[in-house]
């Protein structure tokens, strides 16, 4: 079984990790080679809803509850790495 890497790009907004995650995944794709993209908080449509609550600005969540959904967002990702890597 070949072990396939994860890749993760961090930075402050507007540091360039979206451009760089787009050149990266068409680098792979021009050579078939499979891979998922995914982001934090969202990726999947469940953790892209969690997303839209935490990043609303009129959303006036306390500490614990912003943390709680990030954390629930992240669940929803780690789901879809393992499901990818389970195949």
């Amino acid at each position: 079984m070949s072990k396939k890497p994860i890749i993760v790009f961090e930075g402050i907004e507007g540091s360039g990790k979206s451009y760089h995650i787009s050149k990266v995944a068409n680098y792979l794709k021009k050579r078939k080679i499979g891979y998922i993209k995914i982001r934090e908080p969202g990726g999947t449509p469940s953790a892209e809803k969690i997303r839209k609550l935490v990043l609303n600005n009129k959303s006036k969540f306390n500490k614990k509850t912003d943390l709680l959904l990030y954390l629930a967002a992240r669940s929803e990702n780690i789901e879809q790495i393992r499901k990818y890597y389970n195949k």
